[in-house]
């Protein structure tokens, strides 16, 4: 109860006008303005004070506040030092928090302050507290409570008090955001717009910068423009190398290898995982190193050792549950169904891709895993004849792709429902979506 009475009392004063504390904290003194202004003011200085008629100097607002009994800092913002720092405070363990990838510590954090952030009347502060909030929703899966949060952001880096460099971060993380629900479009065009942001600003900005390239490397993966999300990987490792960021290097050079993969140079993807990997054990993160180890197992699959990539894949289950990560968990049982599948076991399969979708949990954030894993499955039944229940799996795999824009995607969902037809003796509908498929693929149209 006292908390509330403090934290209502400390809002009413935030939503007076400096002038009106002054009056008020006379008023409560028992002082007229002409014993407030003693020998130093006037009575009318004073009154235009009160009345907002004029501002007064840093100067006499310290005179004024070691008269009425306050810190200046309270006359000036309704907020006292103590209740800043407190906020302050708070959101410095929610950043810390962030760090470590304790997503629900930061909400936690952050709800603590309720209106306190806002009443605090420091811009700067309640950016860091919308930001840290915002990324920790986001690597929640509730995107749209983060973009909620990042479009206040914006609204409060314009004023002229924010850098050109705080607008970028804003429209980054953005983004990242608009990626993790498919609007890779947006995407693309929210990253080159922060970009351009931080060139422009002539501000040291390479953190930002190497982040932005790196995640529109993501983007450029998905659209399948090789090219360009080697580029922007690229440009992404050289400036996180400069800045002796651990961290970041391994993220991109975990992307590295991704795309490295996708255009078939399996063995220089699994040199990139292995760099990746080493770093994120020097960070003792765990919840990376167990996402490496999910990708070296595709890797060693391709490679043609099987027996190596379920030996990775257990681990890399094993060290997910271990950090709480079910999601990422979804992801390395999935792959596990794709090699058992590939490897004659559908049954097992089947049961694996099952376990990973309840994993997954239909998070709109990991629709390309979770078609992958309807796709897995309806395979998985397929090879078992049971041909109505994958002619299902393989629409809700081509649903959950729609979502994403991806061509690719879709193309893998119509080329299993042609491996249906071709079951069922349909040759003339397999026909048709083999060609739709590899049309699309080819991005040919009469």
């Amino acid at each position: 109860m006292h908390d509330q009475l403090t934290a209502a009392r400390t809002t009413s004063a935030a939503r007076t006008s400096m002038g009106e504390r002054v009056r008020q904290l006379r008023i409560a003194r028992g002082l007229t303005q002409t014993e407030l202004a003693g020998e130093r003011f006037s009575k009318e200085y004073v009154s235009q004070i009160e009345r907002g008629k004029t501002r007064p100097t840093g100067e006499t607002v310290e005179w004024l506040a070691s008269r009425l009994g306050v810190d200046p800092t309270f006359l000036e913002t309704g907020v006292s030092s103590d209740e800043r720092e407190r906020v302050e405070s708070v959101i410095a363990r929610a950043e810390a928090a962030l760090e470590s990838n304790q997503y629900e510590d930061v909400v936690a954090e952050l709800n603590k302050l309720g209106v306190a952030v806002t009443t605090v009347a420091v811009p700067s502060l309640e950016l860091r507290s919308l930001l840290a909030e915002s990324w920790a929703r986001m690597s929640m899966g509730d995107v749209r409570a983060a973009i909620g949060l990042l479009d206040r952001a914006r609204q409060v880096t314009e004023s002229p008090s924010f850098s050109e460099i705080d607008r970028a971060e804003v429209l980054y993380r953005l983004g990242v955001c608009r990626y993790k629900l498919a609007s890779i479009a947006t995407a693309v065009a929210l990253f080159g717009e922060a970009l351009e942001l931080a060139e422009r600003s002539g501000l040291p900005a390479d953190r930002l910068r190497s982040n932005a390239f790196g995640w529109r490397s993501r983007c450029y993966r998905r659209q399948r423009d090789w090219e360009a999300a080697r580029e922007d990987v690229e440009r992404a490792l050289e400036l996180a190398e400069g800045l002796n960021d651990r961290r970041t290097v391994a993220h991109h050079y975990f992307q590295a290898s991704l795309i490295a993969e996708r255009t078939g140079h399996w063995v220089l993807a699994r040199s990139y995982a292995e760099r990746a990997k080493s770093q994120y054990e020097e960070l003792a993160d765990q919840a990376n190193v167990g996402k490496l180890l999910n990708n070296l197992g595709g890797l060693n699959f391709q490679l043609g050792k099987p027996e190596e990539a379920i030996k990775h894949l257990k681990d890399a289950y094993r060290v997910l549950l271990e950090v709480g990560d079910d999601t990422d968990a979804g992801h390395v049982v999935s792959s596990l169904a794709q090699v058992h599948l590939r490897t004659g076991e559908p049954k097992l399969a089947e049961e694996q891709a099952r376990h990973a979708l309840d994993l997954l949990g239909g998070r709109v954030d990991h629709l390309d895993e979770i078609g992958n894993a309807q796709l897995v499955l309806g395979r998985a039944l397929l090879d078992q004849e049971r041909l109505d229940e994958a002619e299902t799996m393989f629409k809700e795999a081509e649903g959950s792709f729609d979502q994403l824009s991806s061509v690719s995607h879709r193309a893998a969902a119509w080329i299993a429902q042609g491996d249906l037809a071709v079951r069922r003796g349909e040759d003339l509908e397999a026909a048709h979506l083999y060609r739709r498929a590899a049309e699309a693929l080819q991005d040919f149209r009469f």
